[in-house]
């Protein structure tokens, strides 16, 4: 009995201290500084109506509500499908944010590039009140805005941010995650077979990157793909591939960040039409629902000891969704 709680610590402790390191905590930035000083304008605006729905579930920028200075440009346009545009147009080598705050309060702190194309960013708190900012860096610590609104949103659905792509979850109809979540769940009809195949691939064709953990530097966004062709990743990696195979054949999935025990962590959560919105499991085996947590499934072989742990949801406690 001593030898098993002390295999199940070691392992839970190698695979927390690398997810829940330093280097892993900066991946997400997500925090932003204590001392950044900000300061919002509001507009309000009602978004209402139906999208069309045919096969995978793209974003784009409609361009038909559009916020705009000589900096940066915000599109709305969907807004009512989970997501917004953005993009920053002037050119600059400060450090530029863009800083999301919806209904539950909680902020989103993300990271864009000077120049770029459009960049999703999901409105993971569903209906209700956000403000939306793109920030500039003007010194180490403080930053200005930019562009900001505040606008009032009425999702179409509740799983309309967790059906698409978006910064943390990067995919598109030709990605290789995608051709290949067609074919592993081509022959199951129902949500829970298909979901079981994605977990099963992922869990068999990836090995936890305990030296990219160590070493990940601070705005790390995950290429679906490289990871795929590379067969190795940190958390976030395991977590990003499977919400985007899902995500790409119908199937409502929220990638969690939060913390299992008192260190960081990604996983991801599914909703099925059958068991609704299934928070930290990830296949009925006839009796149990097992949390789905791709990284510690993975790395420990899918140990009895490591299953029991991930299989209790009480060791996790979800802070934000992607």
């Amino acid at each position: 009995m001593k030898k098993t709680a002390c295999a199940l610590c070691l392992a839970l402790m190698l695979l927390l201290s690398a997810c829940g390191s330093k280097g892993a905590e900066s991946v997400l930035d997500i925090y932003g500084s204590a001392s950044e000083k900000m300061t919002m304008t509001e507009n309000e605006l009602g978004l209402s109506g139906k999208p069309a729905i045919s096969g995978m579930l793209v974003t784009k920028a409609s361009g038909k509500v559009v916020y705009k200075n000589s900096k940066a440009r915000m599109d709305a346009s969907n807004a009512r499908d989970g997501y917004v545009m953005i993009k920053y147009t002037a050119a600059t080598a400060k450090r530029i944010k863009v800083l999301i705050t919806g209904p539950s309060s909680v902020r989103y702190s993300y990271n864009i590039t000077p120049g770029g194309d459009y960049t999703a960013f999901p409105l993971s708190d569903g209906s209700g009140k956000y403000t939306i900012g793109v920030y500039k860096q003007t010194t180490a610590d403080k930053y200005a805005a930019e562009l900001s609104k505040t606008m009032n949103v009425k999702l179409d659905d509740e799983f309309a941010p967790f059906l698409r792509p978006n910064q943390y979850v990067n995919y598109s109809p030709d990605s290789k995650a995608v051709v290949i979540a067609k074919k592993l769940t081509s022959s199951y009809p129902k949500d829970i077979d298909k979901i079981s195949a994605v977990y099963n691939y992922v869990i068999s064709h990836l090995t936890y990157d305990y030296a990219k953990a160590e070493t990940v530097e601070s705005g790390y966004l995950c290429d679906i793909d490289a990871i795929l062709a590379s067969g190795k990743g940190i958390c976030y990696d395991y977590a990003a591939v499977m919400t985007a195979m899902l995500r790409s054949q119908g199937i409502p999935t929220k990638l969690v960040v939060g913390y299992t025990s008192s260190l960081y962590h990604a996983w991801i959560n599914v909703y099925t039409s059958d068991g609704g919105w299934i928070d930290g499991v990830i296949y009925f085996d006839g009796t149990t629902w097992k949390l789905m947590d791709p990284t510690f499934a993975s790395s420990s072989g899918s140990s009895s000891s490591i299953m029991q742990y991930i299989g209790d949801p009480n060791n996790y406690s979800a802070k934000y969704l992607y």
